[in-house]
């Protein structure tokens, strides 16, 4: 399989296109992560979620 004479651009292309995907799943990942550390220390401080609660709780 032959691209011709753009070649290059196109493998450059593809390869700039993988890195910004795999450093957008790392963003979200880390994101993720960071959001379920910080929910971690709220709930062991006191706070609790409204869905947390029971149905007989008011």
């Amino acid at each position: 399989m032959s691209f011709g004479p753009y070649a290059y651009f196109i493998v450059i292309s593809y390869l700039a296109v993988a890195l910004v995907v795999a450093l957008l799943i790392a963003w979200i990942v880390a994101d993720y992560r960071d959001q379920k550390r910080r929910l971690r220390e709220l709930e062991d401080s006191g706070v609790v979620r409204r869905s947390g609660r029971s149905a007989r709780e008011p």
